[in-house]
């Protein structure tokens, strides 16, 4: 609401200096040239029938038919109005050129009724002499148009300028239901697959499991608190990625290789929060085995305007990528949503796939 008060008052704030700049300017042309004294009354009447014109038509006749598709109406009403300042015009006219100053005297005298209007030029120190109708007839149509489809094109680029805008709020709000939406989806998947985790590591090793359960509520902590601000600090969400590599280590055998290069002093920013660990959580799943050699590789650079995120896994036989979100699990295509989302055009995320391994690099802008 106060937004909107505060375009309003820009508004009339910005038609109040353009009416002062057109008023003032025959005290500027009094200052620089010779003008007789009537012409500043000709000049005012003509800005204030152009006035009446031209705000009549923004404030009434646009809004009550021209934007409620009574164009016809609108047209007449339009040329109406034309036409009845012409004749408060052309009154003007009669009246102004009813009287004529004598040389040398700044009085002036009804002209007598019979005598004709002499066109000549208007003598020192009387009023300025209007136009003949002719002249005045086509030079009063001609800016009556102008002022009428001036008026008229503004009032349409207001409007098409504040639909936009609401659409924009409608999209921000869009967007704000669809990543809740998709990061509600990331929580129960992740817990639901890290307490399998625990649950497995119990039997193994109790003072293991331990461990991970205390992890895990840091995790949990993250989760439930800091992610839920809509931004995260990067430094904040680096560490909730170490914390959840420690955590899945502890079910991985000597036959895995992990290799983890996550940065440690950078300048620090805000950022959503999960982006990342999705992919980790797909690596994890996926990519290790417990008979056979396997490996992960996850990797990150932050740049001054960039941050590119790599992560490498091997892919065993009879064990298939996740990427729609099949089963219960999330998968990566709501991960790909997200990132469409939160970076626009601001994104670049290849995922590729071969015999043995599954590749993924995310490269997001920031500037």
């Amino acid at each position: 609401m106060k937004k909107e008060k505060r375009e309003v008052l820009f508004k009339v704030i910005l038609h109040m200096l353009a009416w002062a700049v057109l008023l003032g300017l025959p005290l500027y042309l009094m200052i620089r040239f010779e003008v007789k004294e009537g012409f500043f009354l000709t000049f005012y009447i003509i800005s204030l029938i152009n006035g009446l014109i031209f705000y009549i038509n923004y404030l009434l006749l646009v809004p009550r038919l021209f934007f409620r598709k009574r164009k016809y109406r609108y047209y007449l009403s339009a040329l109406a109005l034309i036409a009845c300042f012409y004749f408060v015009s052309d009154f003007s006219m009669k009246v102004l050129n009813e009287k004529e100053p004598v040389a040398g005297n700044t009085e002036t005298f009804d002209r007598p009724p019979d005598e004709k209007i002499n066109p000549g030029p208007p003598r020192g120190g009387g009023l300025y002499r209007l136009p003949l109708r002719g002249s005045h007839f086509m030079g009063y149509f001609s800016s009556a148009v102008f002022l009428v489809f001036f008026s008229l094109g503004l009032k349409v680029l207001e409007r098409q300028s504040k639909i936009e805008k609401i659409q924009e709020e409608m999209e921000r709000e869009k967007l704000n239901s669809e990543l809740a939406f998709l990061k509600n989806q990331i929580s129960p998947h992740f817990f639901f697959n890290t307490l399998n985790n625990i649950y497995s590591l119990v039997s193994i090793s109790p003072e293991d499991s331990q461990n991970a359960i205390l992890r895990l509520s840091k995790l949990m902590r993250y989760l439930l608190y800091e992610s839920e601000q809509g931004n995260t600090m990067l430094s904040q969400e680096i560490d909730f990625m170490n914390n959840y590599i420690d955590l899945m280590k502890l079910r991985t055998s000597d036959k895995v290789t992990l290799n983890v290069r996550l940065p440690e002093k950078f300048e620090d920013r805000r950022i959503a929060p999960l982006l990342f660990i999705p992919f980790i959580e797909n690596a994890f799943k996926h990519g290790i085995s417990n008979r056979e050699k396997s490996f992960i590789e996850i990797s990150m650079e932050i740049n001054a305007g960039s941050i590119i995120f790599r992560c490498s896994n091997s892919i065993h036989a009879g064990r298939d990528i996740d990427t729609s979100g099949n089963k219960g699990g999330i998968g990566l295509e709501n991960v790909k949503k997200r990132l469409g989302l939160l970076f626009p055009e601001k994104h670049d995320l290849k995922i590729s796939e071969s015999e043995k391994q599954f590749d993924v690099n995310l490269e997001i802008l920031l500037a």
